[in-house]
């Protein structure tokens, strides 16, 4: 029987071999909606290095991603706002080099993480033609209008949250805590997600992340 339900964070993350020095991982998020946070910080103590982070922002605060990578976790991130009035421990270890910063326009991320999770290795979009952005990247004409060719994104570990899942590991979100995360459930090898409640079944008709994308889920309640 089918049951991707486990009992607490440790067992979410046990014997993961995708968590590891290196890996590329997906932290869904906008601002606070959304972020799977309680994750974050049971990975925090896992000590990983060299990890390379996707993220629409950089963290806010001494906790989740900011917690990350302030315990020099992440050596690159990959965001589309990584500046707030929040994200100083990020500001500072970008501005001594120890941090490696790929910016990208909000769009263009969650295209290139539905693509790779899509299987589509790259794509054409007219964002970001003529700036720094594009600097380096292929560009081509189609109807008269110049376009920058990005390519897709697949990572090793994708970290979710979600308002309700069902054993089966089919999930729903709650209003804009939707944002990245499904999205981002459907292009890593490992769906690691944290969910508000566990539910019976939620009906097809409203399951928007099918549970064949999801590997592992652990009930965390309402967040504080």
């Amino acid at each position: 029987m089918i049951d991707k339900r486990v009992k607490d964070m440790a067992a979410l993350i046990a014997d993961c071999p995708d968590l590891k020095d290196g890996a590329i991982i997906l932290l869904g998020g906008f601002g606070d909606a959304g972020v799977a946070e309680r994750l974050v910080e049971a990975i925090c103590p896992l000590g990983l290095r060299n990890l390379t982070v996707v993220s629409n922002g950089a963290g806010g605060g001494d906790y989740g991603l900011g917690r990350l990578i302030k315990e020099g976790c992440v050596s690159k991130l990959v965001s589309t706002f990584p500046r707030s009035s929040d994200s100083k421990i990020f500001e500072d270890l970008y501005a001594a080099g120890e941090i490696e910063l790929e910016t990208v326009p909000q769009g263009t991320m969650a295209e290139r993480i539905r693509a790779g999770g899509a299987g589509i290795p790259a794509f054409y979009t007219a964002t970001a033609y003529g700036t720094l952005l594009a600097e380096g990247k292929e560009t081509r004409e189609f109807e008269g209008r110049q376009y920058v060719m990005e390519r897709g994104i697949k990572a090793d570990v994708a970290l979710v949250h979600a308002a309700a899942g069902d054993r089966w590991g089919n999930l729903t979100y709650s209003k804009t805590a939707r944002n990245f995360n499904p999205v981002m459930a459907t292009a890593a090898s490992t769906t690691l997600v944290e969910v508000r409640q566990f539910v019976d079944m939620i009906p097809p008709e409203e399951v928007i992340t099918p549970g064949i994308f999801v590997d592992r889920m652990v009930e965390v309640g309402e967040l504080t």
